[in-house]
């Protein structure tokens, strides 16, 4: 089974920028579609961005439209998150993983903007 592991979350000032980077140590995951997710307290997580196994396709929840970008590098067996213009309400644990949900959730990388 493979754990997720996600790194590049801070702390930032709203209207500041981070770029998330996610890896899969151990397996090759660029047949897969791969997607990132997000989780506050008290809530279920949920899809923030998808990348097809080539890169060409993404699509993006409505609340980051036009803010955030996912690509992928699978030479680097790496999918990134560049998140722009982040608001407060963007704030949460992000995660990554296939977009069927089929590895191991890792711990995610913690998201903080302050406004």
């Amino acid at each position: 089974q493979v754990q997720m592991v996600e790194s590049g979350g801070g702390l930032v000032q709203a209207g500041g920028s981070l770029r998330l980077s996610c890896a899969a140590p151990g397996r090759t995951i660029s047949a897969f579609a791969m997607a990132w997710f997000r989780q506050t307290p008290g809530k279920e997580r949920e899809f923030v961005a998808a990348i097809g196994p080539s890169g060409n396709s993404t699509n993006y929840a409505d609340s980051v439209k036009g803010r955030f970008t996912v690509s992928r590098d699978n030479a680097k067996n790496t999918v990134y998150l560049q998140m722009n213009s982040l608001k407060p309400e963007d704030t949460a644990a992000y995660y990554c993983n296939a977009h069927s949900r089929r590895f191991q959730w890792g711990q995610g990388t913690l998201v903080t903007v302050s406004s």
